[in-house]
């Protein structure tokens, strides 16, 4: 779910938003894994953004983000489920949300880590233009999805599933079943993700000329979720994509997560 993320943040087309990158915030109430992943111990984290939502001037996102290596702005949860969920359940308030949608001029995306899903992000959720459910595509990861019970309701027009590495099902076929109108298939992609994860700066730059195939599938999707809303397919309408990539291989883990795009962040900036 994570590398997932980097890689749509890497990505985003950033003309959308007049040039002014993204920020992921990893908002995972099980514990974040950046931190650790990349040696910031000392970097601000979510839970500074949290501890000061409530305050008459909280600041913006852009304070408490990093730069990673792979040139990803990133706001780091800390490790631990204890003081990391508790950070979410204030990001979910009416406070973090205000946080995360920033003021009416301000520019940008924010793209949430949600881990998990449960009771505590659901408001984060609730808030977003946009939801990603991130899976593998065998039999057993699908029936998770589908075990969620989802209201396709209350998610109309915003929910989306993206499937990482191979599966056996057609695209279709999963989103008749799931009730999801928008499938995208993103391939295991080994180089890239090794470089998205690399403490070395610029190791995602120079993977060569050519778009890598984790990264193009993951432009392709991020110009979907940055369509202006109402500009998709007609309501009802089944939509299903097979990006660009290889579905050789398997992402590690069996965690079915959700992606939240909110709508904007405080601050300014490229």
């Amino acid at each position: 779910m994570t590398t997932t993320a980097l890689a749509l943040t890497a990505a985003w087309p950033v003309e959308v938003d007049g040039g002014v990158r993204p920020v992921m915030v990893e908002a995972d109430g099980s514990g974040g894994d950046l931190m650790i992943r990349f040696g910031l111990p000392t970097a601000p984290s979510l839970l500074d953004v949290a501890a000061t939502a409530r305050q008459p001037y909280p600041g913006s996102l852009l304070g408490a983000a990093s730069e990673l290596p792979c040139g990803v702005r990133t706001v780091v949860a800390v490790p631990g489920r204890g003081p990391c969920g508790q950070a979410v359940r204030l990001l979910a308030s009416e406070a973090g949300l205000r946080v995360l949608r920033g003021e009416s001029d301000e520019r940008g995306t924010v793209l949430l880590d949600l881990g998990r899903l449960g009771e505590d992000v659901q408001p984060l959720m609730d808030a977003a233009d946009q939801v990603v459910l991130v899976t593998r595509g065998g039999a057993e990861p699908l029936t998770h999805v589908s075990a969620y019970g989802l209201d396709a309701d209350r998610h109309a027009g915003r929910l989306m599933l993206a499937v990482v590495g191979p599966s056996p099902y057609p695209a279709e076929d999963i989103a008749s079943s799931l009730g999801v109108r928008h499938v995208a298939f993103l391939p295991w992609d080994a180089r890239t993700v090794a470089a998205l994860n690399s403490l070395k700066p610029g190791a995602l730059r120079s993977a060569g000329f050519r778009r890598p195939p984790l990264i193009a599938a993951a432009r392709a999707l991020a110009c979907r979720l940055a369509e202006p809303q109402g500009t998709g397919a007609p309501a009802g309408a089944v939509e299903a994509e097979h990006l660009a990539g290889s579905h050789g291989a398997e992402l590690a883990g069996q965690r079915h997560s959700g992606l939240a795009q909110a709508p904007g962040y405080g601050g300014s900036g490229s």
